[in-house]
């Protein structure tokens, strides 16, 4: 039934989708240019003024079927995700190549080769990298010590990136605490904190903020970002001290026979190789190495050279890690499968939202453009798809949207540079939007993926999608997103 209900929804969209054809758009010569150069107008407002809203069914269907087949058929899901991410993602694009031609496949070309892929690379190299990092030793979990290693997790996370910090810190953090019935609330704030709001700072941090900088936002524009986010970590942690002690108290007292091994960490040389993945995205963002057209796609050199330095470090970092080390911190490829499996159909089905964004007022989405106008505004909204949407996508989408609202017809680092210097607080609501609501699902952030996937594999009972957002996320964090609203937007 599924199947069949999706080939009649496919057939509808290839119907909406192919009048007017490429031939017929009355694209302007500016645009036009725009998108052949592969530059800020590639997602020009003559392709995004004539799509349909029915182009964004298959965007809907592969967020619904992350959201809900989990929950109700959660081993059918685990098996077929890579096929039901391919369906919605050929959903869409055979009836779009099929009614915009060349148009079309310059779009897609273009979000996979500057989007996608490096998009990808950072999260790959920072898994493999962290995966490669063993913390040893006897660490019995109280709530001094847990709130210490959320502490450490948040700062580290701006650094080598929430992907980075959950990796590292997650197991560590599960097996000092192995003893305690009460578990949950430990992996709920860790997503809050070290999968989330902790990469605020950087770039390296969360992955939305990745793609801004791809976009020309500069490197260190995100420590703007400092003020908003201190102010949610700071009663997090407090609140999560609280909760822990309540907890603790409540726990069997378990006595150890074992002597106390002294804490160590394995594989140091892998922060070496953290280290050399920031400067490549740092040195990536300084170096202006020119730019060249690979399958008309305007590339620049730095960022090509860049996603081939971290490539090499992350395959450098697994074969000089002990395969023991691997072994023992449990390390797989699976959480990092099913996130380049599931943001490949995601990046493929956000296009048409892309465009109709980028398109302003005058796209099918026109109501929400001009709805979006003031930074409360672009906070909630922004904010509030990226709980559900994914994050990065998400603040692509609002990023391009304020853009094509303000600045319609610029080149995109031409509008950038006018957006951080004329009305800067949009961008920091639509950054702080992103990056804080991702922690409101299992699927607004990448890393909330593999925390929840590696915690359930460490026997901690983790709450449905509908149990997390209900009883935790909504309950904890929407509270403090109003005061942010009133406080800085």
């Amino acid at each position: 039934m599924f199947l069949v209900c999706c080939i009649i929804i496919a057939g509808l969209i290839g119907i909406a989708s192919v009048v007017p054809a490429a031939a017929e758009l009355p694209v302007s010569a500016p645009s036009v240019q725009l998108a052949a150069e592969g530059g800020g107008g590639h997602h020009g407002p003559g392709l995004g003024e004539i799509l349909s809203l029915w182009t964004l069914i298959p965007f809907a269907g592969i967020l619904l079927s992350i959201a809900l087949f989990p929950l109700f058929a959660p081993a059918w899901w685990h098996h077929q995700f890579p096929r039901v991410a391919a369906f919605w993602a050929i959903a869409f694009a055979i009836p779009f190549l099929i009614a915009h031609r060349g148009l079309a496949l310059h779009e897609i070309l273009h979000i996979y080769l500057i989007d996608y892929i490096p998009f990808i690379i950072l999260l790959w190299s920072l898994y493999t990298v962290a995966g490669g990092i063993l913390v040893r030793g006897t660490l019995r979990g109280s709530p001094l010590i847990n709130t210490t290693m959320l502490v450490i997790g948040t700062v580290m996370a701006s650094w080598v990136g929430t992907t980075g910090a959950s990796m590292i810190l997650i197991r560590p953090l599960l097996r000092a605490n192995s003893w305690r019935r009460h578990k949950v609330h430990l992996v709920i704030f860790f997503i809050f904190l070290v999968s989330n709001i902790g990469g605020s700072l950087t770039p390296l941090g969360d992955p939305p903020l990745f793609l801004g900088f791809l976009h020309s936002v500069p490197f260190f524009w995100t420590l703007h970002l400092f003020p908003t986010g201190s102010f949610l970590v700071i009663p997090l942690l407090l609140i999560f001290y609280l909760m822990d002690s309540f907890y603790f108290r409540r726990e069997e007292k378990v006595s150890t026979t074992k002597s106390a091994e002294p804490l160590r960490i394995d594989g140091l040389q892998n922060f070496i190789f953290l280290a050399c993945i920031v400067g490549a995205v740092l040195g990536s963002g300084l170096w202006k190495a020119g730019t060249f057209h690979f399958l008309g796609v305007e590339m620049k050199v730095a960022f090509v050279m860049r996603d081939f330095v971290m490539v090499g470090i992350g395959l450098l970092s697994f074969r000089m890690t002990a395969d023991v080390i691997h072994k023992d911190n449990e390390f797989t490829w699976f959480p990092i499968q099913e996130v380049a499996i599931l943001f490949a159909g995601i990046f493929m089905t956000i296009i048409p939202a892309l465009l109709i964004l980028k398109a302003g007022e005058h796209g099918a989405l026109g109501h929400l453009i001009r709805f979006t106008d003031t930074p409360a505004k672009y906070f909630w909204v922004s904010g509030s798809l990226s709980s559900f949407l994914d994050n990065a996508p998400t603040y692509l989408t609002f990023f391009n949207s304020a853009l094509g609202g303000m600045y319609p017809g610029m080149a995109e680092p031409e509008a950038v540079a006018a957006l951080i210097r004329e009305n800067h607080i949009y961008l920091l609501a639509i950054s702080c939007g992103a990056v804080f609501m991702g922690a409101v699902t299992y699927i607004g952030n990448a890393p909330n993926f593999m925390v929840k996937s590696i915690a359930e594999e460490m026997g901690v009972a983790m709450p449905s999608f509908f149990g997390y957002l209900v009883k935790w996320s909504i309950p904890l964090l929407m509270p403090f997103f109003v005061v942010v609203t009133l406080l800085f937007f």
